[in-house]
């Protein structure tokens, strides 16, 4: 076996999502683009941060859900707050404890390195005080998790 590689159904917006996700993401590229007899995008392969994806313009028929997201791991606060800005502008949400959805619907994790850490290492209780915190959010907060952590 080769790989595996996500598939990602868009309602006809295919290419708009791939100039979309690739001008977010380091590490970026367009790895081949097959078009229809109109010029129309019927799927393309990408790359986001060196992870392959496939896109097919598929139409209406199916929708993303949260039961698939994407979990990005962000080195610091200002990571967070950008990939947060830029996946929930122009018609993205937020929802909670750091998940939210883009443009086009698709779930997104926006998690802090050092809130993994502080699950990873800290005592039950710190633990348990950071968790707390997180459900109260929206878009994660380190320093929230640092306060928690010290109880």
């Amino acid at each position: 076996m080769r790989a595996i590689t996500p598939f990602l159904w868009f309602n006809d917006n295919l290419e708009e999502a791939v100039d979309y996700y690739t001008g977010l993401f380091p590490d970026t590229k367009v790895r081949g683009v097959r078009r229809g007899p109109d010029g129309k995008l019927v799927t393309a392969e990408f790359e986001l941060a060196g992870q392959r994806f496939m896109g097919l313009n598929g139409g209406p028929q199916f929708r993303f859900t949260e039961a698939v997201s994407f979990f990005v791991e962000c080195e610091d606060q200002d990571e967070v707050d950008r990939y947060w800005g830029l996946l929930t502008a122009d018609g993205g949400e937020e929802g909670p404890c750091g998940w939210l959805k883009d443009k086009f619907g698709l779930s997104w994790q926006i998690v802090p390195v050092r809130l993994m850490e502080l699950m990873a290492t800290g005592t039950p209780e710190q633990v348990e005080r950071v968790t707390a915190a997180m459900m109260t959010m929206g878009k994660l907060d380190v320093a929230a998790f640092e306060a928690a952590a010290r109880g």
